[in-house]
């Protein structure tokens, strides 16, 4: 009777943590969509769809729907593996890594994230850090190579490339269009001379 309880007690802590996380994400999301809805639509229109997507994998997830979604992953499996990407863009995320939270070989989680989200795990990675990066890039004055850093990308040029790729311009001229002081701000030192 004593290990049923402690196993209650900690199914709901899970439970409870998980929902903290999956509101916190859901709330972070719809600010940034709030913020940008006068500055840049489609930065946006991806947090919402993100957002509905979290919010109906988890309405999937508490209506006892197990089966996979569109022949991919469990509604639990999405989320969870979503919340883990995002709460570790910062560090190198592994395949093994997240067909581990999925409880899936590598070779099966990889197919069927594809079929679930419409984009491998890699794909899903970059597009997150990219959409972190510009969250970033507009919320702080952090140089380049900071954010660049702090979302998971190995430098600088990195970020760059990436980021050229997907928006077709660089991430500092990017920047620069929507008004956002960055490092190419100010540079006088405290008597007015440019150092």
């Amino acid at each position: 009777m004593e290990g049923l309880q402690t196993a209650a007690t900690e199914y709901s802590l899970a439970d409870g943590q998980q929902f903290h996380l999956i509101a916190n994400s859901v709330a972070k999301l719809l600010e940034t969509a709030r913020r940008e809805l006068g500055r840049d639509q489609e930065a946006a229109k991806a947090s919402l769809v993100t957002a509905s997507h979290i919010l109906q994998a988890e309405i999937d997830r508490c209506s006892g729907a197990n089966g996979a979604s569109r022949g991919g992953l469990a509604a639990w499996q999405i989320v969870r593996v979503r919340a883990y990407i995002d709460s570790n863009l910062h560090r190198t995320i592994h395949i093994g890594d997240l067909s581990g939270i999925a409880r899936r070989s590598k070779a099966h989680f990889s197919r069927k994230f594809k079929l679930a989200v419409g984009e491998s795990p890699h794909a899903y990675v970059v597009r997150r850090r990219l959409e972190r990066a510009c969250h970033l890039m507009m919320t702080s004055a952090a140089p380049l190579s900071e954010i660049a850093l702090s979302v998971g990308f190995s430098d600088q040029a990195h970020l760059c490339r990436l980021f050229r790729q997907a928006f077709g311009q660089s991430p500092a001229n990017w920047r620069r269009e929507r008004g956002v002081p960055g490092e190419g701000g100010s540079r006088t030192g405290l008597d007015g001379n440019i150092p």
